[in-house]
C-alpha cells in the first residue's frame, strides 16, 4: 500500500493549527491540522479549475472509492467477512440459476452413461477443481502442489479417456482427501458428506458446492491476517487514495465545503444571538471563530443527519456506522423521556424499586425496535409502553401492600408518554439537549483520556448505553480528523481566513 512519511508544515496550516488547538485538542487533532497542505499524497490538492472528466477516469475513480472503502471496513469492522448467499428459490433468478444447474448436470450425467462414456466435460471439471485446489496452497507447499498436479493431469485423464480407463471415483475421492487436508474444521463434516455420497455427478457438483465454501473461509482468513497491516497503516493509505480521488475528480470536497460551512454558519449565528443579548458586547468587532469547534459541531451534525440525503464525502465510509449511532441515540432518547415523565409523575410510587430502570428499559427496548423505519408507528409503540409501565408500577405497588395507581393517573401518565412523538415536546427537547451536550463534552476530550465526561442530568436510565454509543463515536470522529485533518484545514483556511489564503494563492502563483 502507498505510504507517505512526508509530514512538514508551512507557516498557513501552523497559524491554521493554533487556532484550532487548544487545552483539550488531541494528538492526532493536532497533527492532523499541521500537516504539510503542499504535501502531494498526505495532503489535499490545491483548489483546480472544473474539467471535463473522461469515462476511463471516472471508471479509475470509482475503482479507488471501491478500495478505499473497502480497506476502511476490513480494518475498523472486526466482524466484516465474506458471507455466502444464494437467491431466494422462489426468486426469478434463483429459478434461472437452478435450472441452468440442473441442465448442466443432467447432460453431464447422460454423457457419462453412455456407451463408451464421453469424458470431456468431466476433464474440464477435474481441471477446474485442480486449478482451484492449487489456489488454496501457500508459497513452499511444493509436494502437495506437485501431487496435485501428477494426480490431476487433465493431458494424462484424456489419455485414459480415449482407453476408456478413467477411473472418475479414484479421482473424486483423491479430491475429497486433498480438500479435507486443506479445509477449516468447520468444513469437516462437508467432507464426511461428500464421502458417503455414491452417485458420480451428484459427488462432483457437491464437490464445487464444498469448495465455493472453502473460497470463502480462504478469503476470510485472508482478511482477518491483514487487518492488523491494514489498519497500522490506514490512516496514510486512505489519506493518500483520498488524494487520488481528488485528482481525478476535483469536485470530491464540494459536499464536505458545504457541511463545514454549513457549521460555520450555526456558529456564527450562536454568537450572534449571544452578543445580542449581552448589552455591553462589542457588535463590531470580527467574531473569533475557533476551527476546533467549528469540526466538533459539524460530527455532532451527524447524529441528527438525514440520511437520505448525501454524506460529505470524507465520511462515506462510516456512513452506515454513523446511521446506526444516530439510530440507536433516538431509541436512547425516547427511553430517557419516558424515563423522565414517570418519575416526575410517580416517582414517590417506584422510589423502592430498585431495578425499575432495567425494567423500564426491557419494556422499551423490544416495542421501540425499527422505530427509524418509515413503517414504524412510534405513537401505537409508545401507548404500548405507557400501559406496560403503569401495570409495573402497579404490581410493584400491589407486592408492598400499596395502593394501586388511579385511573386517572394513569391516564395522565401515558398521555404524557405519548406526546413524546409531538414537534417540540419539552420533555424530548430538553432529553435531547443534554445528549448533545455528552457527545460535545466527549469529543473535547484528549483522545488518549480515557474517562467519560460527567453524563447530564435525566440520562442516568441510559448511561451505560451511552457511554458506550459515545465512546464508538468518538473512536469514528477521532480516525476521521486524523485521516482527513489536513483536507479540513484547507477548507476552514479557506473559510475563516480568506485574506490568508488569497495571499498564499497569490504568492505561489507569483514563484511559479
Amino acid at each position: 500500500m502507498p505510504l507517505n512519511d512526508d509530514q512538514n508544515s508551512d507557516s498557513d496550516s501552523s497559524r491554521l493549527s493554533e487556532s484550532t488547538a487548544s487545552s483539550s485538542d488531541s494528538e492526532y487533532s493536532r497533527q492532523s491540522f499541521n500537516s504539510d497542505s503542499s504535501s502531494k499524497p498526505s495532503s489535499p490538492a490545491s483548489a483546480s479549475p472544473p474539467k471535463v472528466i473522461t469515462f476511463d477516469e471516472l471508471m479509475a475513480a470509482t475503482r479507488n472509492l471501491s478500495n478505499w472503502t473497502l480497506a476502511h471496513e476490513i480494518a475498523v469492522n472486526a466482524n466484516f467477512c465474506i458471507k455466502h448467499e444464494d437467491y431466494p428459490q422462489n426468486s426469478f433468478a434463483g429459478t434461472v440459476k437452478q435450472i441452468v444447474h440442473k441442465a448442466f448436470w443432467d447432460h453431464l450425467e447422460s454423457e457419462l452413461n453412455e456407451d463408451p462414456p464421453e469424458y470431456e466435460h468431466a476433464i474440464k471439471l477435474f481441471e477446474e477443481i485442480k486449478e482451484i485446489l492449487l489456489s488454496f496452497l501457500t508459497p513452499g507447499a511444493n509436494r502437495i502442489h506437485n501431487q496435485i498436479c501428477e494426480v490431476l493431469d487433465t493431458d494424462l485423464i484424456r489419455q485414459q479417456a480415449e482407453h476408456n480407463a478413467v477411473d472418475i471415483p479414484g479421482l473424486a475421492n483423491y479430491i475429497i482427501n486433498t480438500m479435507g487436508k486443506l479445509c477449516a474444521p468447520i468444513r469437516d463434516n462437508d467432507i464426511k458428506q461428500l464421502k458417503a455420497t455414491d452417485n458420480i455427478v451428484e459427488l462432483l457438483r457437491q464437490i464445487f458446492r464444498v469448495l465455493d465454501l472453502m473460497k470463502m473461509d480462504m478469503a476470510n482468513y485472508r482478511i482477518k491476517s491483514l487487518r492488523p497491516y491494514l489498519w497500522h497503516n490506514l490512516v496514510d493509505y486512505e489519506r493518500t487514495k483520498f488524494q487520488e480521488i481528488l485528482e481525478e475528480t476535483p469536485s470530491a470536497l464540494n459536499l464536505t465545503t458545504e457541511w463545514i460551512k454549513e457549521s460555520i454558519e450555526d456558529e456564527l449565528s450562536s454568537i450572534s444571538d449571544e452578543s445580542s443579548s449581552s448589552p455591553g458586547a462589542d457588535c463590531s468587532s470580527k467574531p473569533i471563530i475557533s476551527p476546533t469547534l467549528v469540526l466538533n459541531n459539524g460530527y455532532l451534525k451527524l447524529l441528527q443527519w438525514d440520511y437520505c440525503k448525501t454524506i460529505p464525502e470524507t465520511l462515506i465510509t462510516d456512513e452506515v456506522r454513523l446511521q446506526e449511532l444516530r439510530e440507536k441515540l433516538n431509541q436512547l432518547k425516547v427511553i430517557a423521556c419516558v424515563s423522565l415523565i414517570t418519575n416526575n409523575m410517580v416517582g414517590a410510587a417506584i422510589v423502592d424499586v430498585p431495578d425499575f430502570a432495567d425494567q423500564l428499559k426491557r419494556i422499551s427496548f423490544p416495542l421501540l425496535e425499527g422505530m427509524n423505519k418509515t413503517s414504524f408507528d412510534l405513537k401505537e409503540a409508545l401507548n404500548a409502553i405507557g400501559v406496560q409501565i403503569c401495570s409495573t408500577v402497579n404490581k410493584s405497588l400491589s407486592e408492598r401492600g400499596l395502593p394501586t395507581l388511579s385511573e386517572e393517573m394513569q391516564s395522565n401518565l401515558m398521555g404524557q408518554i405519548a406526546h413524546i412523538v409531538e414537534k417540540n415536546n419539552p420533555v424530548c427537547s430538553l432529553i435531547d439537549k443534554r445528549i448533545q451536550l455528552f457527545m460535545r463534552s466527549l469529543l473535547a476530550l484528549p483522545s488518549f483520556q480515557k474517562c467519560m465526561p460527567t453524563m447530564p442530568g435525566g440520562l442516568s436510565v441510559i448511561q451505560t448505553e451511552m457511554e458506550f454509543l459515545g465512546s464508538q463515536y468518538a473512536s469514528i470522529v477521532n480516525f476521521n480528523k486524523k485521516v482527513y485533518g489536513p483536507f479540513y484545514a484547507n477548507i476552514l483556511r479557506k473559510l475563516l481566513f480568506p485574506e490568508a489564503a488569497m495571499e498564499k494563492t497569490e504568492a505561489e502563483t507569483s514563484s511559479s
